[in-house]
């Protein structure tokens, strides 16, 4: 029981996925081919990776889109770390949990099919 014990403490479990993700990213490096003659001059280092000029109005980034995304991104990190919470607690918590995730959406949809349009 000792041994399982240690082996789910946190401080073990943090040790051993770096020790992994250490020993992959030294792999990593051990295999991956490497590079020793570098045309400078080839185009490689100019501001497009593959050398051709292109011009900044391409690179325009839509905001409101953005900020869309991003409140997605919110609404769902948020709600699996709640509900990852709730489903330990007995009761009603985990629905109304999903209860408040869905009308959270529900509310966005609309302001989105406006914009839309």
């Amino acid at each position: 029981m000792e041994i399982l014990n240690l082996v789910l403490s946190l401080p073990f479990i943090f040790f051993s996925a770096f020790l992994v993700s250490s020993i992959l990213y030294i792999i990593g490096l051990k295999i991956s081919p490497k590079v020793k003659d570098i045309n400078k001059k080839s185009g490689k280092f100019s501001s497009y990776a593959c050398g051709e000029d292109l011009s900044a109005k391409k690179f325009q980034v839509n905001i409101q889109r953005f900020f869309l995304y991003v409140t997605y991104f919110m609404i769902f990190d948020i709600s699996a770390f709640m509900l990852g919470l709730s489903f330990n607690v007995r009761g009603i918590y985990p629905i109304l949990f999903s209860a408040v995730i869905a009308l959270s959406l529900l509310m966005i949809v609309p302001v989105i099919r406006g914009k839309e349009r």
